[in-house]
């Protein structure tokens, strides 16, 4: 018998049909199985006799096993936004991207995107990847693939296509910012091993950073072993980054909260469509983090699933340790509000080597709230500040400043500021692809105000250690002393002075 695989997959937000959309605000209250019986018992007969009319007298009936794929893919994408069809090529793809790697063109994608998209962005090139090497950019949209235009496809459909066997090739197009034609590139498939997990030392504080794209097999092993290296050193805090965590494996999440939390805490709670309690996920190991050191996770509107899950019971376990000082690390989350997807989906293999992907129950927190449709508010709202496209930069560079004009007066002691030269790290064809990887995550690190702001904390609360440490004894307290102190993005009251 085939074993049942649960995981949080990707984000990928279908558009459903109009006829079925449900547009009001109440939940529909759940059908008895007798009811979903009897409606199923009628209903398949009309569609058997579809099939079997269609088969005799349609005039080509040429694509009859794509049309199966597609119908079956439409009844599920009516019952939720993620539950879905998975033909061969999807569920192999989905099995792939579990394991950590697989063989394609090395491309970070925009997750978020919708069926009705054209395109499906680029949102960056794995160093030394197939893509990379043919030249595909980050931003870059794709439009093509193969001759098959992308509109009304969905994201797993589309990374479908663009896998396949090792030293195959695979043609897309793609439209790029101040090119007015698509650009072809033809990109031979190679083996894909995805960099889930970064970190860095910020040596000018003693800050860790440490930064998880995705829940995979050997996450919980990579994070153990960063988490027992920062312990032998000088370390202020940790930031752990959430943010465009869109999910993969709930083991792999839960063996991570059992890194922080203690053995047998209750990281999770799933619950049916009756609300009854189906299962408590427990950590199963001796945590290894440091609990005298403060802990922000950096979360945003793409954190979602798994990383959800983690990011609010390290929250909760904080919250819940606080009547007693040293017994949890000190959590915080930074950034603006998660995605807000806490359903369960099961893969169910199937026949013709299909599955489906079936959400079948609720995840609910341990102080049993849950993150469905509502998200986890972080505790300093922070937005992201991205950095100055490449156009802005040059009107910056060449407009609005005194030495831009032509023939400005120079004093005597005028130095004009040189240039920084750029860093050649990145296209150093001697670097392998994580080094590249890890200078380019670096140099994105050096202009984010999020990881800069989340610093800062770390550096304050580190002061207020060393001359009142009664005041940062607990969550609660550090959040009621930084509260008045740190100025965050929120709605200001401005009164005009009469002069």
């Amino acid at each position: 018998m085939k074993k049942k695989l649960s995981l949080i997959p990707f984000i990928t937000t279908f558009i459903l049909l109009a006829k079925v959309t449900d547009t009001s605000d109440t939940a529909p209250t759940p059908l008895t199985y007798d009811e979903i019986e009897k409606i199923i018992f009628n209903w398949s007969r009309t569609f058997a006799q579809t099939l079997q009319l269609s088969g005799q007298r349609h005039c080509n009936p040429a694509n009859i096993e794509q049309a199966m794929i597609k119908s079956i893919d439409t009844f599920c994408y009516t019952l939720d936004p993620h539950s879905s069809f998975l033909d061969p090529k999807a569920y192999r793809s989905m099995i792939e991207a579990t394991n950590g790697e697989f063989c394609g063109v090395g491309i970070i994608i925009d997750n978020t995107r919708k069926s009705k998209d054209r395109f499906l962005l680029v949102a960056d090139t794995i160093p030394d990847g197939p893509a990379d090497k043919a030249g595909l950019k980050a931003l870059d949209k794709i439009v093509d693939v193969d001759g098959k235009p992308l509109e009304g496809l969905t994201t797993e459909e589309i990374t479908a296509l663009l896998k396949g066997a090792r030293n195959s090739t695979v043609k897309v197009k793609i439209l790029r910012e101040n090119q007015q034609d698509l650009i072809e590139f033809i990109i031979p498939r190679d083996l894909i091993k995805e960099h889930n997990l970064l970190s860095f030392q910020i040596k000018d504080h003693d800050i860790y950073y440490l930064a998880l794209s995705m829940f995979c097999e050997n996450a919980a092993r990579q994070v153990e072993q960063l988490l027992i290296g920062a312990n032998t050193r000088p370390c202020r805090g940790l930031i752990l980054d959430l943010r465009n965590n869109s999910g993969g494996l709930l083991t792999s999440a839960i063996d991570i909260a059992g890194l922080f939390g203690p053995k047998n805490s209750t990281v999770v709670i799933t619950k049916d469509r009756n609300n009854n309690e189906t299962e408590r996920h427990l950590t199963k190991r001796a945590p290894v983090a440091n609990v005298s050191i403060p802990i922000f996770i950096m979360i945003n509107n793409y954190t979602a699933s798994a990383a959800e899950i983690l990011a609010g019971y390290l929250k909760t376990y904080s919250e819940n340790a606080q009547h007693t000082p040293g017994a949890a690390p000190l959590v915080f989350l930074i950034g603006t509000p998660t995605f807000g997807k806490g359903s369960v989906q099961e893969i169910i293999p199937i026949g013709n080597n299909c599955a489906l992907k079936l959400t079948t129950q609720l995840y609910y927190l341990p102080d049993s709230t849950t993150v469905q449709g509502t998200g986890i508010e972080p505790d300093f709202y922070i937005e992201r500040m991205l950095p100055q496209t490449e156009h802005m930069q040059w009107i910056t560079k060449n407009y609005g400043h005194e030495h831009t004009l032509e023939n400005f007066i120079k004093p005597p002691c005028y130095q004009k500021t040189k240039e920084k030269p750029s860093t050649p790290a990145i296209n150093d064809q001697k670097k392998t692809s994580k080094e590249r990887l890890a200078q380019r995550a670096q140099q994105m690190l050096e202009r984010d105000n999020q990881l800069q702001q989340a610093i800062t904390l770390i550096d304050m609360i580190y002061a207020i250690k060393q001359k009142s440490p009664e005041l940062v004894t607990s969550r609660k307290k550090v959040l009621e002393f930084l509260g008045s102190a740190f100025a965050r993005q929120q709605s200001l009251t401005a009164q005009e002075v009469a002069t």
